[in-house]
C-alpha cells in the first residue's frame, strides 16, 4: 500500500473522531453536521441531491436525515413531484447554526493552525490533483 494513502486514511479517521468529540457539545456527529452544513450552504435539497453531493450511499443519508428530523434539526416537505421530499433546515437549526459554526471554526483552526496560508493552498492543490 502506498504510504500516502495510509497516512490520508489515518488522518481522516483522526479528524473525524476529533470532530465527533468537538460536536458532542451540540449533540451532533460529524456525519450529521455535513448534512446540516450542506443544507445551510446550498439551501433545501432532495435526499438524492444530498447523497450525490456528499458522495455517500443513499441509505446512509436517508437514515441520517430521518434522525435529524426526529431531533428537530431538519424538516421534510413535499417537492414539486409528490414522490420526492425536499429536506430543509428547521427554525431550531437556523438558530443554533452560528454557535456550531463558531465551534467548527475553532476546531479547524486547531487542526490546521500550524500550516501557513500558502501550505494550506498547496495542500488543497495537491488534493485536487487526485482522481475523484
Amino acid at each position: 500500500m502506498n504510504p500516502l494513502f495510509h497516512a490520508l486514511l489515518q488522518k481522516s479517521r483522526y479528524i473525524t473522531n476529533c470532530l465527533n468529540e468537538t460536536l458532542k457539545q451540540h449533540n451532533l456527529y460529524s456525519s450529521q453536521w455535513t448534512i446540516l452544513f450542506c443544507l445551510h450552504v446550498h439551501g433545501p435539497m432532495t435526499l438524492t441531491q444530498i447523497w450525490k453531493y456528499l458522495n455517500v450511499e443513499a441509505p446512509s443519508i436517508t437514515r441520517a436525515v430521518a434522525r435529524l428530523e426526529t431531533l428537530g434539526w431538519v424538516q421534510r416537505v413535499d417537492g414539486p413531484d409528490k414522490r420526492e421530499k425536499i429536506v430543509t433546515l428547521s427554525a431550531m437549526a437556523k438558530e443554533k447554526l452560528p454557535a456550531i459554526e463558531k465551534t467548527i471554526l475553532a476546531f479547524e483552526e486547531e487542526m490546521i493552525g500550524s500550516m501557513t496560508i500558502e501550505e494550506q493552498q498547496q495542500f488543497m492543490n495537491l488534493l485536487q490533483k487526485m482522481k475523484g
